[in-house]
């Protein structure tokens, strides 16, 4: 993101053990549409029925992000979610500030978020808990008490929690990151949500799976979990192969997004972003790892893409539902046939 967004599954998990980590079991194995803005209502794809992909564990989340660019208050954008058929909404916590500095109460969104049959997975932040300097680093803490509460007040399990604020100079040890990863986790459970560390694959800090993994296994935390991201896990150079060693139980939001072979993985920057399967991951080879290792969380669209922000809202959220359910469907299939 400017990477964000965050999610979770709607309800916490039990406490886990540093020993329930890893899944270490031996079994595991191993376009954009183009339509202008003022396409009418009309002319949108339908709401996407629910498949049997849906009863195997996968649920489908907006993250808003994706329809960033029509500059919508956060009351619209739970509306667009539900009327494409999300299970969920993974707000950034910028426009929950926004709703309340404009003298609306939390406890409407609260309500219509419940009301639409909607889940808040997780929200996305960017207080800077990790930098080296203690008194930033104590800012930053104190803005994620105040984003914390804000993101809890509307319904939020988790919060994002990515490397920001950490500049390229910083020369930050894994140990020492899990550390403050562990007092951002005690903070966050004290005040009834969860932090989950979140992958930027051009972060200096941390930018691939098994230094993210080390952290928050080092943290020794019993609630540290990943949020991980299909473009990030590409940019930071992770091979997703690499998924087979991470337990559904640590993970409750995967972002789902695509990218095109060009422009190369040094250059490529969020904006390049597409639906799931309009470019050329391996989105096959991603879910049916999670699915073999027990991911159940939320598949939560991400993507800044610049042309879907100037289309149709309703259009972008229900051309991205029903792409995300394509991919799991293909996933799926293709892991029966090898069964």
């Amino acid at each position: 993101m400017m990477s964000l967004c965050s999610g979770t599954s709607a309800n916490d998990e039990d406490a886990l053990t540093r020993r329930r980590w890893l899944c270490v079991s031996a079994g595991l194995s191993a376009a954009a549409v183009t339509t202008d803005r003022a396409v009418l209502a009309a002319d949108t794809p339908p709401v996407a029925a629910p498949t049997d992909a849906d009863a195997k564990g996968f649920r489908y989340c907006l993250n808003t992000a994706t329809i960033r660019g029509q500059k919508l208050p956060l009351k619209k954008q739970i509306e667009v979610a539900a009327d494409a058929g999300y299970h969920g909404i993974e707000p950034w916590v910028g426009d929950v500030k926004e709703h309340v500095e404009k003298g609306q109460p939390l406890e409407d969104l609260a309500k219509q978020i419940r009301d639409r049959g909607l889940a808040v997975p997780g929200t996305i932040a960017f207080f800077p808990w990790i930098v080296n300097d203690p008194s930033q680093r104590a800012r930053g803490l104190e803005q994620a008490k105040r984003e914390m509460d804000l993101a809890r007040r509307i319904g939020a399990t988790r919060i994002a929690a990515p490397p920001a604020g950490a500049r390229d100079s910083d020369r930050i040890s894994l140990q020492a990151a899990a550390e403050r990863y562990r007092s951002l986790l005690d903070l966050g459970v004290s005040m009834g949500i969860v932090p989950h560390l979140e992958l930027w694959g051009f972060s200096k800090v941390f930018s691939r799976l098994g230094e993210a993994v080390l952290i928050a296994m080092e943290s020794d935390h019993p609630q540290a979990t990943l949020l991980l991201d299909v473009f990030h896990l590409y940019k930071g150079g992770t091979d997703f192969q690499e998924l087979r060693f991470v337990s559904g139980r640590v993970l409750h939001v995967l972002h789902m997004n695509d990218y095109p072979a060009q422009p190369p993985r040094a250059q490529i920057d969020d904006a390049a972003r597409v639906f799931p399967g309009d470019g050329v991951a391996p989105l096959s080879l991603v879910l049916r790892t999670l699915h073999e290792g027990g991911f159940d969380g939320f598949l939560s669209l991400e993507v800044f893409n610049r042309d879907y922000w100037r289309q149709d809202p309703h259009l972008v959220a229900r051309t991205g539902i029903q792409k995300m359910r394509a991919a799991v469907q293909s996933a799926l299939a293709v892991s029966s046939r090898n069964s």
